[in-house]
């Protein structure tokens, strides 16, 4: 690249960023005016908002409730935003920018809450609770991606081998009343999945989103196959027993992150445990360096001695294992039985959470908590008798995912290579 071009490319990444500080500025200022205007200025001064801080059903971790004057929080919550948007505008926040729209969109969903339960309450410990769980299989499809995306394969398969794993994990499951050989059954579909999506896209060179998606295809129709031919006239085949709480002695009774952290059942501390052990093999070990190495510059890997095959083979492996575990929880976590295309695209936002978290697993499960918390208001809609319908809450995490994929938040650090097929010279 000549000086000339240098100095071309620098400036339009100049402009670009500009251009989105500028736009990320003004979403934040228009959402503290949402929130004054919309919320706080329909409210009177003297109305209370009631958050029950301990989930229904617990008797650890007790919290007691919080009682706010809703207007005054309100107020708050409006102010926050503005002051952010206009230092967004005048200095810019750089690197953290991601993270400041964040917590304003936090703070809009907040308020929300706030206003939706004037004058009632709202048990927001047990929402809070619920979307952790909500969010337990899209930010382990995120985490699925980015161990394949990291070696230099798109997956975006993991819809289909978290289907496959939740109909295996339940039937093994009802077969066995083992709930752990159902998550071990579970498991192993997907990494039979995994494995094809390997041969296709890494010994065939297939293009890998056209495998993938033929993939996805396959395990929608053999998993609705079985379901209309067996599971539905079979019950004994469907019906697992399921993973149940687990309080973590001493960590259950801190109160209000207890009870939603440390009292679930088994999926989520394999959510917390993926995410460590993920982020420490990634960026401080010498396997991840070399899973990321392949995914980057595969040839300069080669030359250095890295068997670029098997690397690549071993990233979309564990890929799948990730995603048969987020398939698992949904028949041994959370519903007890299957149901056709029950996971309904979590594999696909767990893609978008990905994205979001710049290919990063503490981004990815920040992403997947954002999703999981938007999951969770919608369910509560309706039983705060709310005049928006819940169905508008059930879209907010697909208007999100759009939104990402749009390239609001900016453009990733996705891995160089990937998608791009190796041969060995």
């Amino acid at each position: 690249m000549t000086t000339s071009s240098r100095v071309i490319e620098h400036k339009r990444i100049e402009e670009i960023s500009s251009t989105r500080k500028i736009v990320i500025g003004i979403v934040e200022i228009l959402i503290g005016l949402l929130i004054f205007f919309a919320f706080a200025a329909n409210i009177t001064a003297e109305t209370l908002t009631k958050f029950v801080m301990t989930p229904g059903g617990i008797d650890q971790g007790l919290m007691a409730d919080w009682i706010l004057p809703s207007k005054t929080t309100l107020i708050i919550l409006a102010a926050l935003p503005l002051v952010i948007g206009v230092f967004q505008l005048i200095r810019g926040f750089k690197k953290w920018t991601n993270l400041m729209i964040g917590i304003c969109a936090l703070f809009l969903i907040f308020a929300f809450l706030v206003w939706q339960a004037a004058g009632m309450q709202l048990n927001l410990a047990g929402m809070l609770s619920s979307a952790v769980l909500l969010a337990v299989p899209i930010t382990l499809g995120a985490f699925s991606g980015i161990l394949a995306e990291r070696s230099g394969i798109i997956n975006i398969s993991i819809e289909g081998m978290m289907l496959m794993a939740s109909m295996v994990a339940a039937i093994v499951g009802s077969v066995t009343k083992n709930p752990w050989l159902g998550l071990l059954g579970g498991i192993l579909s997907s990494i039979v999945l995994a494995l094809i999506l390997g041969v296709l896209s890494i010994k065939y060179k297939v293009n890998q989103v056209i495998s993938g998606t033929v993939i996805n295809i396959f395990a929608t129709g053999l998993t609705a196959f079985i379901s209309q031919k067996f599971l539905q006239h079979i019950q004994g085949l469907n019906n697992p027993q399921m993973f149940t709480r687990v309080p973590l002695p001493g960590l259950a009774n801190i109160p209000l992150i207890g009870p939603i952290l440390f009292n679930q059942n088994i999926f989520v501390y394999l959510m917390f445990v993926i995410l460590i052990v993920l982020q420490l093999a990634l960026f401080q070990t010498r396997w991840g360096l070399r899973l990321r190495s392949v995914g980057e510059h595969p040839k300069a890997a080669d030359t250095l001695g890295i068997n670029v095959i098997r690397t690549r083979y071993m990233g979309v492996i564990l890929s799948g294992l990730v995603a048969g575990i987020a398939g698992a929880f949904f028949t041994l976590g959370s519903v007890g039985r299957f149901d056709e295309g029950m996971t309904a695209g979590k594999g696909f936002i767990g893609l978008a959470a990905m994205i979001f978290g710049n290919w990063m697993p503490i981004g990815a499960i920040g992403a997947g908590m954002l999703f999981g918390f938007a999951d969770a208001i919608g369910s509560k809609l309706s039983l705060l008798g709310s005049a928006i319908p819940p169905q508008f809450m059930a879209m907010a995490p697909y208007l999100i995912t759009m939104i990402v994929l749009a390239g609001f938040i900016g453009k990733g650090q996705a891995p160089a290579a990937e998608g791009e097929p190796y041969e060995k010279e």
